[in-house]
């Protein structure tokens, strides 16, 4: 029988990057996907995610991976904003047998950020909002972006 986990976080960071009259479908929000380099999901794009450890909440996971994978929300580069989204990513890890549930959160950057990539991942990209559907693989990824575009902006 599979096991239930919930020791997985995702964050999606975005940035308000286009001028009002070039937005668009848009919304002049371009949002950050990291390409991994090693692991289960190597060669693949991805949001920043991470496993909890001992004694930590959801959230203070979600900053602690935001800075080690790209840098955002250190003393060099602080957030503009960091929200709890109501989404939980749920899929399938047939690797570990497992269903996983993963909270999700948003990071805003200044415009014009750029990350600073740990060993983890070897590229970096910013997807414009209206090209989100075909950049995000999976269901709950785009679900989560959209959530972000209708709630938080």
């Amino acid at each position: 029988m599979p096991s239930l986990r919930t020791d997985i976080i995702d964050v999606y960071v975005f940035r308000r990057d286009l001028p009002e009259e070039a937005r668009g479908a848009s919304l002049g929000i371009e949002f950050l996907q990291l390409h991994r380099a090693t692991g289960a999901l190597k060669g693949t794009w991805q949001t920043i995610m991470g496993h909890v450890h001992d004694g930590e909440t959801g959230a203070q996971t979600a900053l602690r991976e935001l800075t080690e994978e790209t840098g955002f929300g250190g003393p060099d580069k602080p957030l503009l904003g960091f929200w709890q989204l109501e989404e939980v990513n749920t899929f399938f890890l047939a690797s570990h047998d497992a269903i996983v549930l993963s909270a999700c959160f948003a990071a805003e950057v200044a415009p014009g950020s750029e990350p600073v990539l740990n060993e983890e991942h070897d590229a970096s990209r910013w997807v414009r909002r209206d090209h989100a559907d075909r950049a995000f693989t999976w269901p709950g990824q785009r679900a989560a972006v959209a959530a972000i575009c209708r709630d938080l902006l």
